[in-house]
């Protein structure tokens, strides 16, 4: 037996948000989704990334609490070009979600900005910056 890696799962405070910021960001949540209490999209390679709500989790581990302090997960976006981080980190940023870091060239090569998700996870947004043999 060989355990394989399927998914990653969030737990949600707020379905309709969570799928709407990411809907945002490409993820194809099925129609109706922000109604239920568990839900999941489909990911390259077969992957999926699954939302729970509170109440679901807390309908079989009813003591489970939020991490304290904000998420503990983050997810990290590849972008077509250096544009389209500051393009998406600015629609998502003008719409209300939170800006942990602006978009910036970063030392290892990247154009990069954070932002959060309606639970505090950290998405990141990054493409390659162009090389000077380009």
């Amino acid at each position: 037996m060989t355990a394989r890696f399927d998914a990653i799962g969030l737990v949600v405070s707020d379905m309709a948000a969570s799928v709407a910021f990411y809907r945002r960001l490409g993820f194809a949540f099925p129609d109706g989704a922000e109604e239920q209490p568990h839900t999941e999209a489909g990911l390259p390679g077969g992957l999926r990334l699954m939302f729970d709500t509170e109440e679901t989790v807390r309908s079989f581990l009813p003591e489970w609490q939020p991490p304290a302090g904000g998420g503990r997960a983050s997810l990290a976006l590849r972008c077509d070009g250096p544009e389209e981080v500051d393009a998406l980190y600015g629609e998502l940023v003008g719409s209300g979600c939170h800006g942990e870091l602006k978009p910036w060239d970063a030392f290892w090569g990247q154009r990069y900005a954070v932002v959060h998700d309606p639970d505090g996870n950290g998405v990141d947004l990054y493409a390659p910056l162009a090389t000077a043999a380009e």
